[in-house]
């Protein structure tokens, strides 16, 4: 028992014993410090840096780009119906190009009749039943428009 004793103050077991009790704090303050210390890396960090800067950097621009995409589509709209209505007016020249075409249209809207036929305006029936005031101003004849605002410029 006394070599026993002897070793448990000898200098050797007591530097032995020693680093043992440093090397388990030491592990215990890496396993503390680790548990502490978030899974974010300096790399990580920096590629999200570099990510988020990326983003912010492209974002004008492809709003931008979104933009004028749309205006592009609309001008595109815009230009097909133009052709579109070119068209349609070259037709209608072409059309005006024919007597026939002409004189049926002056028939039709100008109320004109050819030499020798006689020209007549069926009235409505039912035109005198109506009150005048449901007439709107697009049924009415111009010159009876005409006297109603000269009639009406003067009431208050």
């Amino acid at each position: 028992m006394a070599a026993k004793d002897r070793d448990r103050f000898s200098t050797a077991t007591r530097i032995r014993l020693l680093g043992e009790q440093t090397a388990a704090r030491v592990y215990r303050s890496q396993t503390r410090r680790q548990a502490r210390r978030s899974r974010l890396t300096g790399r990580a960090a920096f590629l999200a840096l570099v990510v988020c800067s990326l983003v912010v950097a492209l974002a004008y621009p492809m709003r931008s780009y979104v933009s004028q995409q749309g205006e592009i589509a609309e001008q595109e709209r815009r230009a097909a119906e133009a052709a579109r209505r070119v068209e349609e007016l070259k037709d209608e020249k072409a059309r005006l190009q024919d007597p026939a075409y002409v004189r049926r249209l002056a028939r039709e809207h100008l109320h004109y009749v050819l030499p020798g036929e006689t020209g007549f305006t069926v009235n409505d029936p039912d035109a005198e039943q109506r009150p005048r005031g449901e007439q709107g101003a697009a049924d009415r004849p111009w010159y009876d428009n005409l006297w109603d605002g000269v009639d009406h410029a003067d009431r208050p």
